[in-house]
Parts: structure tokens; C-alpha cells; sequence
């Protein structure tokens, strides 16, 4: 029963790592494309933007998609430590 318990919830091997990495990358490609289309409709627009048209259409999603990206690097970077010592 522990061995079957032990395959669901144990500890992972290093390959598992590489999932974290895949991970970080694509949030980060996805949080520089974020910014980079609000930077260019703040350009763009500049003259006819209130705090919360920034705030719904874009800053919230900013700080969400960083929030991830941060959470899988700090991940990855504790999976590789645990292999490496």
C-alpha cells in the first residue's frame, strides 16, 4: 500500500524540472508581448486613457502573468538546487 502511495505523492525525479523551465519561458514570452501592446496602445492613445481603462484593460493582467512567471522561476530554481547539492 506505501509503495503505491509512494508512486502517486513521492518526489519526483530531475526530469521533472524541465517542466518548470517550459513553463517560465512561455509566461515570460508572454508578459514582454503584454507589455510591449500596452506600451503601444499607450502610445497610441494617450490622450483618452483614465486610470481605469489602464487598470481593466491591461496592468492587472501584467501583474497576474508576472506573478506566474516569478512563481515557476522560483520553482525551477528550487527543483535544480535539490538535484545539484
Amino acid at each position: 500500500m506505501f509503495e503505491l502511495l509512494k508512486a502517486f505523492f513521492g518526489p519526483l525525479d530531475k526530469n521533472a524540472c524541465v517542466y518548470f523551465f517550459f513553463i517560465t519561458v512561455i509566461f515570460f514570452i508572454i508578459f514582454v508581448v503584454l507589455l510591449l501592446s500596452e506600451l503601444i496602445f499607450l502610445i497610441r492613445n494617450y490622450k483618452y486613457i483614465t486610470f481605469t481603462a489602464l487598470y481593466n484593460g491591461g496592468y492587472s493582467y501584467l501583474f497576474n502573468i508576472f506573478l506566474v512567471y516569478l512563481t515557476n522561476r522560483m520553482l525551477f530554481t528550487m527543483c535544480s538546487k535539490i538535484y545539484t547539492a
